[in-house]
């Protein structure tokens, strides 16, 4: 081979050299690049942290607290996500969402208003029961009236104040009542719960009926009074998405929350108890 042949094929074996080091290093760089791409992918996929917008929650008002907390819990765990909360008797929140209010869940402090909303066929499934709440005699601090059953609430002397008879606290009161054989006439009626507390809070009543959970809530500004007979008044307390929810997605979630033993926890912590 002559000496300029031999110099024609180390040019040659260089040059292949270098191209298979040039292919091998575009191979590595396509590599990384698909591999960064399906990271990337991954990484934005979809997850419960990307539910967002705002989910409206009419709930009844003996739940204010323990969804409030729930709520917040909501959004610490979707920080996309907004919770709004409308509280107040059952029956006029079921009223609100037949005739077209724009709301997303439904927790009902009774199956019989709840049952409002499914006959106008405005909820998306099966209502749930999720917990249940027992009745009992709010009292002014220290119980200056001596108030000890539910027939001590039947002297004249005495202010007491019910929940209206169509919210499901005044329905309950009712049923109670009814199974103790006594007749009771209120200085007033309230439209839920809360409003019923707070005359006694105010001063401006001796006793009220509400819920166990609110007498909880209200802490040492009443004193709670049991009766045998709420036993025979427990309200089972049903929630569901509702069938034009603006944001089912988000919805879904909260009603997964409520029923799931997180939500438990704070339901139960509240006074509720396990359906």
């Amino acid at each position: 081979m002559t000496r300029s042949a031999r110099r024609t094929r180390r040019i040659l074996q260089v040059t292949g050299a270098g191209a298979a080091a040039l292919l091998a290093l575009s191979a590595c760089s396509s590599s990384d690049a698909e591999s960064d791409a399906e990271s990337g992918a991954s990484s934005s996929s979809g997850g419960p942290d990307e539910l967002s917008g705002t989910v409206n929650v009419f709930a009844a008002a003996s739940l204010t607290e323990s969804f409030t907390k729930l709520g917040k819990e909501f959004e610490q765990q979707h920080p996309d996500a907004k919770v709004t909360f409308n509280f107040g008797g059952s029956d006029s929140l079921a009223a609100g969402i037949t005739s077209g209010a724009p709301a997303d869940v439904f927790a009902s402090a009774s199956p019989k208003t709840m049952k409002v909303v499914t006959d106008a066929e405005a909820a998306a499934g099966t209502p749930a029961t999720f917990v249940r709440n027992q009745l009992e005699i709010a009292t002014l601090p220290g119980n200056p009236d001596g108030i000890a059953s539910l027939k001590d609430l039947t002297g004249d002397d005495l202010k007491v104040v019910l929940c209206d008879k169509a919210v499901p606290c005044g329905a309950a009161a009712q049923k109670a009542l009814t199974a103790a054989d006594l007749k009771l006439t209120p200085v007033s009626y309230e439209e839920d719960v809360k409003s019923a507390l707070n005359k006694v809070v105010l001063k401006e009543a001796d006793a009220a009926v509400v819920y166990k959970t609110d007498v909880k809530a209200a802490g040492d500004k009443v004193e709670g009074v049991e009766f045998p007979e709420s036993a025979k008044a427990v309200n089972d307390y049903p929630i569901t998405l509702l069938k034009d929810a603006p944001n089912a997605e988000v919805g879904k979630a909260f009603i997964e929350l409520v029923r799931s033993a997180e939500g438990q926890k704070v339901l139960t912590e509240a006074g509720f108890t396990a359906p």
